[in-house]
């Protein structure tokens, strides 16, 4: 049973791998085109702002490309779930709004960029929540019953304090 599901997430890794490099490669490649070709866009924007896609698109592929043996091709491993929620899920959001900056750049001009302001944004968003969280934890560890003065043991002192 757990060879099946091995195998199971090893196909839709490869499919999703295969998917997103297909994808990227068409965007990147119509984008250089046609600002090569028709319409000359901000190729510095361009390269900067598509470098944090090619590191989410790279780190995705080293851990979630299955591996098989060379000599057997039986599968190895099958590489981290590319379904998975967290930092997996955030990485395919980078890729897919730098992907939306990038037929927007076509589209409108450099102005379609500004949408990858989003990414930052977010983050900052999501930063600002784990930072609330860990001032309340700080908070609540302040409050331990250490360090509170002991109660006396019997009950009607402690009902009459």
């Amino acid at each position: 049973m757990a060879q099946k599901a091995r195998k199971d997430r090893a196909k839709a890794n490869a499919a999703a791998l295969t998917n997103l490099h297909t994808v990227s490669l068409i965007i990147n490649t119509l984008f250089v085109l046609i600002n090569f070709l028709f319409k000359k866009r901000s190729m510095l924007l361009y390269v900067i702002l598509s470098i944090p896609s090619f590191i989410c698109e790279y780190v995705l592929e080293s851990s979630g490309r299955p591996k098989y043996d060379p000599s057997t091709k039986a599968l190895q491993t099958a590489g981290e779930d590319l379904s998975a929620p967290g930092l997996t899920e955030y990485m395919f959001d980078v890729i897919w709004v730098t992907w939306a900056s990038v037929v927007l750049a076509i589209l409108f001009g450099n102005w379609g960029w500004l949408l990858w302001t989003v990414v930052p944004a977010y983050g900052a968003f999501k930063g600002y929540g784990l930072l609330g969280a860990a001032r309340g934890m700080a908070a609540m560890q302040g409050q331990q019953p250490g360090n509170a003065a002991p109660i006396a043991g019997n009950r009607k002192q402690r009902r009459a304090a």
